[in-house]
């Protein structure tokens, strides 16, 4: 199988595949047929919010919308959440948009936990726009066809509504993101109400359940069930709710949260802080929440004041499901008997527990109220309430111990039924207020089984045998490079070394004299053929590298040239140990004279006559044996004091007798080589 047609053969396989892609994570836009994988994110184009998976716990996601910027704690602000009861796994879980327009979240590739169920002929794209809101729009962008304004979770932005069709649904606690038990929402009256929704109960506890419409301010004369707010801070409802945040008309970010406690509070950032200020809450005495404490347990606050923080305890005798989360409340330590002459009554002052009456009994004094207690099995305790009004008690005997509070405000207490032999030991029992609802770290782990993703057998055959087939022609012509390979050199290393011999030259690659040179770094002089460096070879012999400027000759004739000079040699002569001849490049190897240029000695003034008259003499003998003795007739034609080195005992040798300056003996000097002028002027030979 030739290269082409392996290539063929796996574009055919990989165009086989979905044509989904991921995008960048810079963008604020996902395409039709494209996905966002859990390290991908959106970010709007003023770049305040962000799109992307989540961490709640342990390797679980959920496809989330936040604030790009972090408090000052290091909190990401999540305002939106897609799947907040159903978290994703981390690896292979997606959200893609389909080509039907579909917009699914997937868990692992294997389950659908999430989707907006929307269809469209034309394609779609989605958009993560400056206000915070995930829209999913035709081409156009003329017509929405979701977004996610349209179904919050428990926060409100800006401009965005609540409406008939949705509703805010407070986390179960601050690390635990699914659904809790508070909703704000609108009822079949068309009142805006808070609601807690237990596991087993469920009750209005804003506004004031005891209230009419009309008493609490609102109307239920509309049909539009809307409500919203701006970015000034002003609170509009069409039932007539309205507020102004305590900031109002000041600038900047908000968010309207249903809160972990059953409380609706609006926040305002602080930029300059970044931290999350409350301007506004539903509920100014935080014990009047439904549900907060759980059955058999009561709401105290920490000191007094009925706007301070509040703390849950169990009421005498019962002690705590779960110290951790205090809306399963307290269960009882003692069995008690249907049997009246068994039980009795503890009294517990300043003390209410709204609603699950078993009846309303009127003007009733405090033994009808008990004995009406006795009687039923179901009944827990009662509470004894004075009518200002009217002068006279109203007796409420309970069926369930919920939503208790414990308030100077409330002036009547509720009366406690316990085993008759425990009473007082509660009476006298250091009564402790129970631990204060604690911040948990939820870890939360996926407990989900996910299924081995079933294999095309003929695709996954085909794609081994391609592998395998590639892998094997690959290693075959690494096989046939390495071949050639050895024999290119083998039959460079015999060139080399009949070169060698014929020339009495070594040819040197030019990446080796540049390493000798250090990339030419040392110069020890120059002249009109080129520039002169010292360099060391790596037999470790210190030698003269000179790189000629002239570089159009051919490998053949420098070769033929160099081979010429190679064969005159004298001891007044600089030996030329090798050359090199790569592209353009054209350098000659010399031996290293240490001290340098007649030229430089002379200026230097280090030659005492001695020494001037042996260098006169050996030079001469050096032009003498080119001029005479040599069996090439070689013309110096540019012998100067810069041309003439001495070596370390100051011995004179002769060098650059150039390129060619070579004379037939038999024709004289009519027939002379000469091909270009190449000596220093002044220096030439008439």
């Amino acid at each position: 199988m030739d290269t082409p047609i392996l290539i063929l053969f796996i574009s055919l396989l990989i165009s086989s595949l979905p044509p989904l892609f991921s995008i960048s994570s810079s963008h604020d836009t996902l395409s039709a047929s494209s996905f966002l994988s859990f390290s991908d994110v959106l970010i709007s184009a003023n770049g305040i919010f962000s799109a992307g998976f989540h961490s709640i716990g342990e390797n679980a996601y959920c496809f989330s919308i936040w604030f790009t910027k972090r408090t000052s704690d290091g909190d990401l602000t999540v305002v939106w959440m897609a799947n907040r009861d159903r978290p994703v796994n981390g690896e292979r879980s997606k959200l893609s948009l389909l080509k039907s327009g579909n917009l699914i979240l997937t868990d692992a590739a294997q389950f659908e936990v999430w989707s907006t169920n929307t269809k469209s002929i034309s394609p779609l794209y989605l958009q993560l726009l400056n206000t915070g809101n995930l829209v999913l729009r035709n081409r156009s962008g003329s017509m929405k066809v979701w977004e996610s304004f349209d179904s919050p979770t428990d926060t409100l932005l800006p401009n965005q509504p609540i409406t008939r069709n949705s509703k805010l649904v407070s986390s179960r606690s601050h690390t635990n993101f699914s659904s809790g038990f508070y909703a704000l929402f609108f009822d079949h009256d068309n009142v805006l109400r808070l609601l807690f929704d237990g596991a087993e109960t469920s009750s209005m506890y804003w506004p004031d359940p005891w209230l009419i419409s009309w008493e609490a301010g609102r109307t239920s004369y509309n049909n539009s069930r809307t409500a919203a707010f701006n970015s000034s801070g002003y609170f509009r409802s069409s039932d007539d709710f309205e507020f102004k945040a305590s900031d109002y008309g000041i600038e900047g970010w908000r968010r309207l949260r249903m809160d972990v406690d059953g409380n609706v509070r609006l926040y305002s950032l602080d930029e300059g802080k970044r931290i999350w200020n409350v301007s506004w809450q539903a509920i100014s005495q935080p014990c009047k929440i439904h549900g907060v404490c759980g059955p058999n347990a009561m709401c105290n606050y920490d000191y007094p004041g009925e706007n301070s923080g509040r703390r849950c305890s169990c009421l005498p005798g019962y002690k705590e499901k779960n110290l951790t989360d205090w809306s399963l409340g307290c269960e009882p330590e003692f069995n008690l008997s249907c049997n009246a002459a068994e039980s009795g009554f503890m009294e517990l002052p300043h003390t209410e527990f709204y609603g699950y009456d078993i009846k309303f009994y009127e003007n009733y004094t405090y033994e009808r109220c008990e004995e009406v207690c006795l009687q039923s099995c179901k009944c827990y305790g009662f509470n004894f309430k004075f009518n200002g009004d009217n002068g006279y008690y109203n007796c409420f005997p309970k069926s369930l111990l919920l939503n208790g509070y414990r308030s100077p405000a409330f002036g009547d207490p509720l009366y406690l039924r316990l085993p008759k032999a425990s009473v007082t030991f509660y009476a006298h029992q250091k009564q402790e207020i129970g631990l204060h609802c604690p911040s948990t770290t939820q870890n939360l782990l996926l407990d989900r089984g996910y299924k081995k993703p079933k294999q095309n057998g003929m695709l996954q055959f085909m794609v081994w045998f391609a592998s395998a087939f590639g892998a094997f022609e690959i290693f075959c012509i690494c096989f046939i490079w390495l071949l050639l390979y050895k024999t290119q050199q083998k039959s460079s290393e015999n060139t080399q070394s009949y070169l060698l011999v014929v020339s009495g030259f070594r040819k040197f690659t030019y990446a080796k004299l540049k390493k000798a040179t250090r990339n030419f770094r040392e110069e020890i002089g120059r002249g009109g053929s080129g520039i002169v460096y010292k360099g060391v070879l790596s037999d470790r012999r210190v030698a003269t590298i000179k790189r000629l400027n002239e570089a159009n000759q051919g490998e053949a004739k420098f070769l033929a040239e160099v081979s010429i000079i190679g064969r005159v040699n004298h001891m007044n002569l600089i030996e030329i140990w090798g050359y090199c001849v790569e592209e353009n490049h054209r350098l000659l190897v010399y031996e290293y004279m240490e001290c340098g240029s007649l030229g430089e000695n002379l200026i230097s003034g280090t030659l005492d006559w001695e020494k001037r008259f042996d260098i006169v003499v050996g030079s001469a003998r050096g032009l003498a044996y080119q001029h005479e003795e040599c069996l090439e007739w070689v013309l110096h034609c540019n012998v100067k004091p810069q041309n003439i080195l001495l070596d370390s005992n100051f011995q004179s040798k002769v060098a650059d007798f150039g390129l060619p300056k070579l004379v037939n003996r038999g024709g004289g000097g009519k027939n002379s080589s000469f091909s270009k002028v190449r000596e220093t002027r002044g220096y030439m030979v008439p």
